[in-house]
């Protein structure tokens, strides 16, 4: 069956094979079907009315008109219920609605994917619905780069270097500061031989780097030119036996604290599994050197991203596996801290179908869910999958596991404002790192528990462990951590009415770049309120830059402090916009800011 596609990234249009299909008309009809197709669970009617027809005399009528119009152009697209939802069904396709979905649904082609959402149209007389678009816009280009990204690797990964090259270079057209996929495209001319293209490549990346930015490239750009698997002895067999003793003996020096000497020993096992004909073997060997990697040298980019794809296609696309589980959950884990939620959903569904049997697992995939529920503002959610985890967790003796998830949950409660809850979880989080000896993860702890303190109005113990989180992550070198103590450390001096102090700790905290954007975007909240507070004219550009990340990062408590923020400053559609917005977020604390606001 001929396929119809709603085209709504570019200039919005109607393709179908041979004659021209009936259009839409009028810009407000493409505003109601960009808005439906992107509301999975439905819109409530009179919302959808008076977003898009707030000056109309007839909202909910001028809402029936357009409807019509769409049915009578999209012939077997429903479209009723109020809820308002619309249905796809073949033979029609919507490229929007599915890059939302691909992570659930891989298959969508990202080379056909090209423009901003409704292209060329504008909605200056609904800025609530101009808001929208906006932040939808951040969005899809965000997901959009993130599979292009992705499918540049996996092609690395199954032997196509020539597809590689092509899709991180369509990747790079749209960010060529991507750093992870001028890495890609750097490797891929590699595997393909043509070794003076990469090193032009990277002599280009250069030139970019400094001229536009004024920055250094980054190290890794220039290390895929040369990046290469340490060497074994020749004379050593190639055996389950050897891999994995080099698996145990690389476990066993991260766990004594030698990260260094145990990557070394798990690379050696890759390259030894990499010639026995075990491919299972190679994949759990390519997931362990991955997931140290991630947990315990700080790495996020195309090298472990790369590792993660090899690791699949050595396991296969079939059946339940431990080992194909871990790829897709730290594929997930990876998505949510780059800020791409739609992406990072879709593995982890994967990871939990692939972990069937696997109660441990399944605990850790869990945690990751928790961690971007909360990310994206849907709390409830967040809650039950980390208590879940933390139950799996406790069944299966993995009290550091029960330690992370509880972590977790507790940073839930704090954000939402249940201050006793939150420190229940953080104390109890805090005796199981203690028991583990996992000093690692302790800044992150006593942050946020300063932060219940801080909340609380107890500045003297806040203080006691904002300031002893900032110690060990800066000691530790841990720029995801540094951000969450640094942003404490402001919003403590702000709570004393120090505004040159809490100045210092955000220009502190915005040195390092976390890879995990949360705290990014935690901080730059923050400095929004600091400089609002000090009357400083970078308040306007702090409460931008937030608005930015978080809509292109599905942070959506994020989005509504940025508009918060705006507002304060004088931004009227940032006024209108912010009840609309808030009103999808069940949060009392976010109502309880935002109302204190409103009477300030």
């Amino acid at each position: 069956m001929a396929e119809t596609w709603i085209r709504l990234l570019g200039p919005p249009r109607i393709e179908s094979p041979g004659a021209i299909p009936p259009q839409p008309r009028g810009r407000k009809a493409w505003a109601v079907l960009a808005y439906l197709a992107l509301q999975a669970d439905g819109t409530g009617r009179s919302r959808t009315a008076s977003l898009l027809f707030p000056d109309a005399a007839d909202p909910l009528g001028a809402l029936r008109w357009n409807l019509s119009e769409l049915r009578r152009t999209l012939d077997g697209i429903a479209m009723a219920g109020d809820p308002l939802r619309m249905v796809v069904q073949p033979p029609w396709r919507c490229d929007a609605a599915e890059v939302i979905d691909s992570g659930s649904s891989p298959g969508l082609d990202p080379r056909r994917l090209d423009g901003q959402l409704l292209e060329g149209l504008s909605f200056a007389d609904c800025p609530v619905f101009d808001s929208w678009l906006a932040d939808q816009r951040y969005r899809l280009e965000n997901v959009v780069q993130s599979m292009l990204y992705e499918a540049s690797l996996a092609a690395l990964a199954t032997g196509a270097p020539g597809e590689a090259v092509e899709l991180a270079s369509l990747a790079l057209h749209r960010d060529p500061f991507h750093t992870d996929c001028n890495v890609v495209l750097v490797k891929a001319f590699v595997a393909l031989g043509e070794h003076r293209r990469a090193r032009e490549h990277v002599t280009r990346c250069g030139e970019l780097y400094r001229q536009e930015l004024g920055l250094p490239m980054p190290a890794e750009v220039r290390r895929a030119l040369s990046d290469a698997a340490p060497a074994a002895d020749p004379g050593m067999p190639a055996t389950g036996a050897t891999v994995r003793s080099y698996l145990d003996a690389g476990g066993a020096s991260l766990s004594a604290g030698a990260v260094d000497r145990g990557l070394d020993q798990l690379r050696l096992a890759v390259v030894l599994a990499q010639r026995t004909s075990d491919r299972h073997l190679l994949a759990e060997s390519l997931v362990t050197l991955s997931g140290a990697l991630i947990h315990q040298a700080g790495g996020r980019g195309a090298e472990v991203a790369d590792f993660l794809h090899q690791a699949l296609s050595a396991e296969g696309p079939d059946g339940a596996s431990r080992t194909a589980a871990a790829a897709y959950r730290e594929l997930g884990y990876l998505s949510v801290q780059r800020g791409v939620p739609d992406r990072a959903a879709g593995w982890l569904d994967r990871a939990m179908v692939a972990a069937e049997g696997f109660p441990d697992e399944q605990s850790r995939i869990l945690a990751i869910q928790g961690m971007l529920a909360s990310d994206t503002a849907r709390y409830a959610d967040a809650v039950t999958a980390l208590t879940e985890s933390g139950r799996l967790a406790k069944a299966v003796g993995n009290r550091r596991q029960q330690a992370f998830s509880e972590a977790l949950l507790g940073r839930v409660r704090l954000l939402q404002g249940e201050l006793e809850a939150a420190a229940a979880c953080l104390d109890r989080a805090l005796d199981w790192i203690a028991a583990e000896h996992w000093t690692a993860f302790e800044p992150f702890v006593d942050g946020v528990r300063g932060e219940t303190y801080l909340a609380a109005g107890r500045l003297e113990e806040a203080a006691e462990l904002i300031d002893r989180s900032w110690v060990m992550a800066d000691l530790a070198g841990d720029h995801c951590y540094m951000a969450l103590a640094a942003g404490a450390e402001a919003r403590l001096f702000l709570a004393h009415g120090d505004l040159a102090a809490a100045e210092h700790w955000v220009n502190r905290g915005l040195e390092p770049k976390p890879w995990y954007l949360w705290y990014s975007a935690r901080l730059l909240d923050t400095a929004a309120e600091v400089a609002i507070a000090a009357r400083s004219p970078r308040a306007s550009e702090f409460a931008g830059r937030l608005g930015e990340l978080a809509s292109r990062s599905g942070m959506r408590e994020f989005v509504v402090r940025a508009q918060s923020h705006r507002a304060v400053l004088g931004d009227a559609a940032a006024a209108e916009t912010v009840p609309w917005l808030a009103k999808e977020i069940d949060n009392p604390a976010l109502t309880a800011f935002l109302a204190g606001r409103q009477r300030g």
